[in-house]
């Protein structure tokens, strides 16, 4: 990663982009404090169904074990939620 003061950086700006195209991260730096971050923007997937891939593949979905199937209930005892809804008035 390529660190440019903010003088450094408002000079060699086209140079920046540059690195920045080809795939590289730029810190930008003002008394020596690290202030902003430039990088590649992250293009999302065309379509729907590669988005859901691309979720499922870094474990944030599951796909439902069948189509259609009701998921299990949660509750022990019945009465659950009216309980709970009685205990938030």
């Amino acid at each position: 990663m390529d660190t440019y003061s903010t003088y450094e950086a408002k000079a060699r700006f086209s140079e920046i982009l540059r690195k920045v195209r080809a795939g590289r991260r730029v810190i930008v730096t003002h008394h020596g404090t690290q202030v902003a971050e430039i990088r590649p923007v992250e293009t999302a997937p065309a379509s729907l169904a590669a988005r859901l891939a691309e979720l499922e593949r870094s474990g944030i979905v599951q796909r439902a074990a069948r189509q259609g199937e009701c998921p299990a209930a949660v509750a022990r005892k019945r009465g659950a939620l009216s309980r709970f809804v009685a205990s938030r008035d």
